[in-house]
C-alpha cells in the first residue's frame, strides 16, 4: 500500500468513526455494528474495502464530540444520570447492584439508558422485589459473552425512574466474581459498586 492510500484509508476510517459516533448521540441507536453500517452507507463508503474503525474508536469519537458540542450540558446530564443510578442501586442494594456502561464510562447522552448489574439466584427474586415496590416493569433477555468466549442468555427487567429508563441483567450469585466482555474492547466489563459512583459523584 502505498503512503497515499494509506493515508486515505485512515482518513475514510476517521470520517467513519465520526458519523458513527453521530448518529449514536443523535439518534439514540446504541449497536455499534449498526451504527458503523449505517454511517458507511451515508457516507457511500464500501464497507467492504475499507477498514471499519473498532468500536473503541467510536466511543472515543463520541467522547470527543460530547466534549465538542455538549461541553455546556453533558456533564451535567451525565451527573442526572448517575444521581438516578445511585439511587436505583441504593434501592436494589440487596442485589449487590453494579453499574456499567456509558453511565460508568462518561459517554451517556439523552438518550442514555441506566444499565445495572445485578446478582440473584433465582433471578425471579428480582421480580418479586419490583413487584413488591410496585414498579411496573418488562422483561426481555440479553445475551453476553463470558471470558471463556461462550455466549450466555441473562433476564433483564426494564422499568422507569423519572424520565430515565433502567435496564438490571441479572446473573446469579457467583457472576459477580467474574464481568462479561465488553461490547466496546472485547475486555471483562468495567462495573462500579454503590461506593464507587459514590465517589465518582462526589469528585463531580
Amino acid at each position: 500500500m502505498t503512503r497515499r492510500a494509506a493515508s486515505h484509508g485512515h482518513d475514510s476510517r476517521h470520517l467513519l468513526a465520526q458519523e458513527a459516533a453521530r448518529i449514536m448521540a443523535e439518534e439514540g441507536v446504541r449497536d455499534f455494528r449498526f451504527a458503523k453500517h449505517k454511517a458507511a452507507v451515508r457516507l457511500g463508503f464500501d464497507a467492504r474495502r475499507l477498514h471499519i474503525p473498532t468500536n473503541v474508536e467510536v466511543e472515543s469519537a463520541l467522547a470527543e464530540r460530547h466534549r465538542l458540542f455538549h461541553a455546556d450540558s453533558q456533564p451535567a446530564r451525565l451527573q442526572c444520570l448517575r444521581e438516578t443510578a445511585r439511587e436505583a442501586m441504593r434501592m436494589l442494594n440487596g442485589f449487590d447492584a453494579r453499574l456499567v456502561g456509558p453511565v460508568l464510562s462518561g459517554t451517556a447522552d439523552r438518550h442514555a439508558i441506566i444499565y445495572l448489574h445485578v446478582f440473584s439466584d433465582p433471578p425471579e427474586q428480582v421480580a418479586i422485589f419490583l413487584m413488591g415496590k410496585q414498579i411496573p416493569y418488562e422483561i426481555s433477555a440479553r445475551k453476553l459473552k463470558s471470558g471463556d468466549g461462550v455466549q450466555r442468555e441473562y433476564p433483564v427487567y426494564r422499568f422507569v425512574a423519572g424520565d430515565t429508563s433502567v435496564e438490571l441483567t441479572v446473573f446469579g450469585v457467583d457472576g459477580i466474581r467474574e464481568a462479561p466482555c465488553s461490547p466496546v474492547d472485547g475486555k471483562p466489563m468495567r462495573r462500579a459498586s454503590l461506593r464507587e459512583v459514590d465517589a465518582l459523584l462526589a469528585a463531580e
